[in-house]
C-alpha cells in the first residue's frame, strides 16, 4: 500500500483522480458521472469541483506541463533551438514531478478512446508548445524557428507516449520519451 504525501487538499485531489480513472476504465468515460466519482471517493460533488473544473480535467490536467517551459527556459541559451528544447524536456523528465506510469497509461488510454478528450489533449499540447516557443522567442530565437522546434519536440513525445501506452512495452515511460528525444537530437546533428 502506498502512502500519499502532501496536504489534505492534495490527497483529496489524488484520491478523486484515482477513483475517476478506475471508474472510467471500468464503466466508460461517458457512463461515469461526477456524482459517482465523488461518492466513491467519499466527498461531495462540490468538493470534486473544487479540485477539477470539469470531468475532462481529471484526465487532461497533470501539472507536468508548466514544468516543461520552465525547464526549457533553464536550458543553455547557446544551444540550437531544437537541441535546447530537447535538453529542457530531458531535465523536466528527470527533475519534475512526473505522474506515475500506471496513472499515465490509464489517462492516455481513456483520452485516446474518447473524441472530446483527444481534442482536449491536443489543445493542452498546443498550449505547452506555445509556452515553449515563448521562452525561445524571449531569448532571441525567431518565432518561426521557436514554433518548429517546440512542435517537433512535442510531436515526438506524443508519438512515443502513445506508442508506450497503447502498445505492448515494458520499458519505463521516461526511457521511451528519452528515446524520442534521442531521435530528434540525432537528426539535429546531421
Amino acid at each position: 500500500m502506498s502512502v500519499v504525501q502532501g496536504s489534505r487538499s492534495e490527497r483529496t485531489r489524488t484520491r478523486l483522480q484515482g477513483v475517476a480513472l478506475r471508474l472510467f476504465s471500468e464503466q466508460g468515460y461517458d457512463e461515469t458521472t461526477v456524482e459517482q466519482i465523488a461518492k466513491v471517493a467519499g466527498v461531495s460533488h462540490m468538493t470534486f469541483f473544487r479540485h477539477f473544473p470539469t470531468k475532462d480535467a481529471v484526465v487532461l490536467e497533470d501539472g507536468f506541463d508548466p514544468a516543461i517551459a520552465a525547464a526549457v527556459a533553464a536550458a543553455p541559451t547557446d544551444l540550437p533551438p531544437l537541441t535546447r528544447v530537447c535538453a529542457g524536456l530531458r531535465a523536466a523528465l528527470t527533475h519534475a514531478d512526473v505522474p506515475g506510469e500506471r496513472e499515465v497509461r490509464a489517462r492516455v488510454r481513456i483520452a485516446a478512446e474518447h473524441p472530446v478528450l483527444r481534442a482536449g489533449t491536443y489543445a493542452a499540447t498546443e498550449a505547452t508548445q506555445e509556452a515553449i516557443a515563448e521562452v525561445l522567442v524571449a531569448d532571441g530565437v525567431s518565432e518561426f524557428e521557436a514554433r518548429v522546434a517546440s512542435a517537433a519536440a512535442l510531436a515526438a513525445l506524443t508519438v512515443a507516449l502513445l506508442e508506450w501506452c497503447l502498445g505492448d512495452h515494458d520499458d519505463p515511460m521516461t526511457s521511451r520519451l528519452g528515446s524520442a528525444l534521442d531521435v530528434l537530437d540525432a537528426g539535429a546533428r546531421r
